[in-house]
């Protein structure tokens, strides 16, 4: 079932939770909401339960306008971030909780939903775990539990609110594996919260990036993250370097030095230049050679090395991988030359309109 949102915004009293925000979700697909906390993604995502009305917008499942049915007939499944199960409830009647209190013409009978009940137990691995209670289970055990009860009602689109927040790091990532294994074989509508954007990179057909109720970029996980919209995106999505510079007659300039050798559309003018660690070359340099930065720090964990450089009186990562750092065998305090493969220039205060618009791929020299 496929799901539209369009022009909806939500105000709780002075603060603009959402302010027109338009998106599809397409039928199967697995989207995921992506913004740092307070970017209105959670209001969005219990818009589309029915549970919050929007102040503006329509919202169709299907091509169907659903803002005046409740969360029931919309055959929505909700997964709450900290699981909502019934304590005083066996697992089994946690999962058949939505089942058993339909209205009586409407209720499975006891063997079917016995049967219901019994299919997700194996689907979700706990086959064994039916007569156990909330209280003996791990976190995600519980977290497969409230999953298994949304999904017993049959749902046609299922929402998921920070599923994975309340787990720790090395349970969450077996979890999201698990998750997008599931999801490809029941193939369901599925929308999920995060503020993760490792979970939302992995996970995701389709990520949606909010920022201040509003939407910043909609695209792939490759495409958001290699050729993000605007400013905000590239510096939300992993980790990355923020260098204040100006635009000067075609070039992003910082100080003396330019920053990569590809001309800059744009008007002169204060402007940000965003660079990530693995685009940062080093090699061996003098401290008067323009742009040059001085070694502070050598972090070399696994298969990659940090190096923490002071450039120009402005803090800079760069990350290489062992055997260029062996290649290089540097030390706190050398200086080093500077070159970026791959620099994105933003003027201050602006967005760009398409992904492709101020990019500036730096060439190796020759």
């Amino acid at each position: 079932m496929s799901v539209e949102v369009v022009g909806v915004s939500k105000r709780f009293d002075s603060h603009v939770a959402l302010d027109h925000v338009s998106l599809d979700v397409r039928s199967g697909e697995l989207l995921a909401l992506l913004g740092p906390s307070g970017s209105g993604k959670t209001t969005l995502l219990r818009i589309m339960a029915g549970l919050d009305r929007p102040d503006a917008g329509s919202l169709r499942l299907h091509g169907l306008d659903v803002i005046g049915q409740d969360p029931r007939e919309r055959q929505v499944g909700f997964v709450f971030q900290h699981y909502a199960l019934f304590r005083h409830m066996t697992v089994f009647d946690n999962i058949a909780f939505g089942l058993t209190v339909r209205p009586r013409a409407e209720r499975p009978a006891k063997a079917q939903i016995a049967r219901r009940v019994g299919k997700l137990l194996s689907l979700m691995q706990l086959d064994s775990f039916g007569e156990r209670y909330p209280s003996q289970l791990s976190g995600g055990q519980r977290q497969r539990v409230a999953l298994a009860r949304a999904l017993a009602i049959e749902p046609k689109v299922l929402l998921l609110d920070e599923p994975f927040g309340a787990l720790d790091a090395k349970v969450r990532k077996e979890l999201r594996r698990w998750l997008r294994r599931l999801h490809d074989e029941m193939h369901i509508t599925s929308v999920f919260v995060t503020h993760d954007q490792e979970e939302a990179l992995e996970l995701a057909d389709r990520v949606v990036v909010m920022n201040e109720g509003r939407v910043e970029q909609i695209g792939k996980p490759d495409e958001v993250y290699d050729r993000p919209a605007t400013a905000f995106v590239f510096d939300f999505l992993g980790n990355v370097n923020r260098l204040p510079c100006r635009i000067e007659n075609g070039l992003a300039m910082l100080g003396r030095a330019a920053l990569c050798r590809e001309r800059v559309d744009a008007v002169d003018g204060p402007a940000v230049a965003f660079v990530r660690p693995h685009d940062v070359e080093l090699r061996k340099g003098e401290p008067a050679a323009p742009g040059a930065a001085q070694i502070r720090s050598i972090v070399a964990i696994g298969p990659t090395a940090r190096v923490d450089l002071d450039y120009g009186g402005r803090p800079l990562e760069a990350l290489l991988d062992r055997a260029r750092l062996a290649a290089l065998n540097p030390s706190v305090g050398d200086w080093c030359n500077l070159r970026f493969q791959r620099v994105r220039v933003f003027p201050e205060g602006k967005s760009l309109p398409t992904a492709d618009a101020l990019t500036a791929d730096a060439r190796k020299a020759a």
